[in-house]
């Protein structure tokens, strides 16, 4: 009986452990290049020198990104850099952070901002976070607080906006 008890006390300590659940990345992809169209027509296309793909579908893009968007014509029309960004799967929306700056070829103007959010299924950028606005060619600077856009950036809508704008006339 005694002997019963030792081996059952024995065997009792050997119970396989289980480990941690993985939660890194299942997937990575380095120079990741993503191309949106419309119609057969390019519209934009990211770069980025590393992709992780996580088991709730989020990608992130822990490196610079590089996005330029294109007219109907497949001209770049405006190019957004920033720090890093990462895609969430449920709410279908790109974000980027960091250092974000978005140049407007045409107009020469230039966006500043800490976060911009893309929707593809919307086409809209949007973000909450403060930014500013600066036209090289007039030196004009507009500051907000949020921000609704054309995914292409053809007409911005500023939220909470105060600036310095130069008026001429008679």
């Amino acid at each position: 009986m005694v002997l019963l008890a030792v081996l059952f006390v024995a065997c009792e300590g050997k119970k396989t452990k289980e480990g941690a659940v993985y939660t890194g990345p299942i997937e990575i992809v380095n120079n990741v290049e993503i191309k949106y169209s419309e119609q057969g027509n390019i519209k934009v296309w990211m770069k980025t020198p590393r992709s992780f793909r996580y088991q709730n579908e989020t990608k992130v893009f822990p490196d610079t990104i590089n996005i330029s968007f294109y007219d109907s014509l497949g001209t770049v029309v405006t190019r957004l850099r920033s720090d890093s960004g990462r895609y969430d799967q449920n709410a279908d929306v790109y974000i980027v952070k960091g250092n974000v700056r978005v140049v407007k070829s045409e107009t020469q103007e230039t966006l500043t901002t800490s976060e911009l959010n893309w929707s593809p299924r919307t086409r809209k950028v949007f973000t909450e976070k403060p930014l500013a606005v600066r036209n090289t060619r007039t030196s004009e600077i507009t500051n907000a607080i949020g921000m609704d856009a054309e995914q292409d950036f053809t007409r911005i809508k500023f939220r909470k906006a105060t600036g310095i704008y130069k008026f001429t006339g008679p």
